[in-house]
């Protein structure tokens, strides 16, 4: 039996008389408080809002009337008042509850249609502290949560997208809310307060650096229900939380079917990386595939770029994402999709690019209006059993690097620009991770081992095996430079990188037995730079 409180059973169904209106985004008000008050629902509204409805010739009354007391301190104060709450909160079914309406002069509400002050909004604009601030709705999300706790008696619709949805609903019920709405409802309003709650705390620890706030809050708004998750048997969809960091969450698709569970996650990596490139000193494409690149490359154009990182690993790119770090053109457009392809994503695309790609119905195509800052600070989230654990972005930049040659013999001009794009890559590759990398492309990409040995072998045999798909004598890690993503903890590591061809080495350094590590490069005449940086990624 469904309960309203203290033992009572809520209704099943409520006849709806008195609506409470107050939004601040207004999609859709118009439509819907004729419609309710052509249904016979009084009208009751603040601010903004009463003034909006009542130049329709809407009959509406304002929430001062009801309460006998003026809105004050610039509207800060105007719904946190007995009549409103009371009219929210009360038990209809409750003697005591009508008794204490009755002597107040309260009357009941039935309807909350309520929506907050754009705090993300104003929040992702870049406002200053004091605007940021005085967005934060305190009546709003009191009168939302007072109604979703009288779910039993009042329906609460907090999101525009629901008008429809309550419309039919009194329809089909006689002007009544069915109590399985109501608590949808309900859910819906928790939901959105704790999201609007979270950015809101959020944007304080950010505000005032807090390293290590005592609660972390994470919230977001579905944006998309997908057809299923990592796997056909998980259920999964795309929560968004207003971060404007261009992306895949920001991104405008173009074309193409929906982006699977696994689309966003690859798309995501894919875009990141390849901002690590600035396209005003380079063109910079990398394919992804299960969120590891497959080819990443510099070149003098998109389509020499694109045609070097394909080049590093032919086979694995089939089926992969493909990110642009500038707006895609028409000749590169017709390189790509010569190969299958599931995403491309870049800052803008060409109507002819655009156009090429649109014969692929299959293909998406997302363009995002600019490339994220891999400088900016930010956090990540990954969930554990029992809690979260969350760090701050990885935002070190090779460029700001000390970088610092330990070996006898230094890296040449190529070769330091070679290695500065290997760590720049390697930054983005599954640890263990081993980048060859020559002419700034790479070469052999080893991803994800349990041993860097074996990180280092696989990227050189993957190398060979290019070599002999492209007809050439010798795999182009002869001559190569190599980056790993950390430390090599023994000699073995760089052994296996010399065994390859590679001629020089960039790492963080760090561990007990560098001296071992030098020594060995020394040995077999190799450069070798220390990043003091490591990039692990899990």
């Amino acid at each position: 039996m469904a309960v309203a409180s203290k033992n009572i059973p809520a209704p099943d169904l409520v006849t709806a008389r008195r609506a409470l209106l107050s939004v601040s985004d207004k999609t859709g008000l118009i439509e819907l408080a004729r419609a309710l008050a052509d249904a016979g629902v009084e009208l009751v509204s603040t601010g903004g809002t009463a003034k909006a409805i009542a130049a329709e010739g809407i009959a509406v009354r304002d929430v001062s009337d009801i309460t006998g007391f003026p809105e004050i301190m610039d509207g800060r104060v105007k719904t946190l008042h007995p009549a409103v709450h009371g009219g929210l909160l009360a038990i209809r079914d409750d003697a005591d509850h009508v008794a204490a309406m009755d002597a107040h002069g309260i009357g009941a509400i039935d309807i909350a249609v309520i929506n907050l002050y754009p705090f993300e909004a104003v929040r992702a604009a870049g406002g200053d502290y004091a605007s940021v601030v005085e967005n934060i709705d305190i009546g709003g999300p009191a009168m939302v949560r007072a109604s979703a706790k009288n779910h039993a008696y009042v329906a609460v619709v907090t999101d525009p997208a629901d008008y429809g949805r309550l419309l039919e609903a009194l329809k089909e019920n006689g002007g009544a809310t069915p109590y399985r709405f109501r608590q949808e409802l309900a859910a819906k309003a928790y939901a959105r307060t704790a999201a609007y709650d979270a950015a809101i705390s959020g944007w304080f620890a950010d505000a005032l650096a807090m390293e290590d706030p005592a609660w972390r809050a994470f919230g977001g708004r579905l944006e998309t229900v997908m057809r299923y998750g990592e796997n056909p048997h998980q259920k999964a969809g795309f929560y968004v939380n207003g971060d404007r960091r261009p992306g895949v969450a920001t991104a405008r698709q173009l074309q193409g079917k929906q982006l699977s569970y696994n689309n966003v996650n690859d798309t995501d990596a894919a875009f990141e990386l390849v901002a690590e490139f600035d396209p005003a000193r380079t063109a910079a494409v990398a394919i992804i595939k299960h969120a590891n690149p497959c080819g990443v490359a510099e070149g003098a154009s998109l389509k020499d770029a694109y045609l070097a990182a394909l080049r590093c690993d032919p086979v694995s790119a089939f089926g992969g994402i493909v990110a642009l770090n500038r707006l895609l053109d028409a000749e590169a457009a017709e390189e790509i999709v010569k190969t299958f392809t599931e995403v491309i994503i870049a800052p803008e695309a060409s109507p002819e690019a655009a156009a090429i790609v649109a014969a692929k119905k299959n293909l998406r195509l997302l363009v995002t209006g600019g490339l994220p800052d891999p400088r900016a600070a930010g956090m990540t989230v990954k969930s554990v059993a029992g809690g979260l654990l969350v760090q701050s972005r990885d935002n070190a930049v090779v460029d700001d690097l000390d970088l610092k040659v330990v070996t006898k013999r230094a890296p040449t001009e190529t070769e330091m620009a070679d290695l500065a794009f290997a760590f720049r890559v390697a930054k983005h590759v599954k640890s263990n991770a081993i980048v060859y990398a020559r002419d700034r492309a790479t070469v052999g990409i080893g991803a994800g081992q349990m041993s860097r040995v074996d990180s280092s072998r696989i990227a050189a045999r993957k190398a060979l095996d290019a070599a002999e798909a492209a007809g050439l004598k010798e795999p182009l890690t002869r001559g190569s430079v190599v980056a790993s993503d950390a430390f090599f903890p023994f000699a073995d590591g760089l052994m296996a990188a010399v065994e390859a061809g590679a001629t020089a080495v960039v790492q963080p350094g760090g561990s007990m037995r560098d001296a071992d590590v030098i020594a060995a490069a020394d040995d077999n005449g190799i450069a070798m730079v220390f990043t003091g940086v490591r990039h692990f990624r899990h």
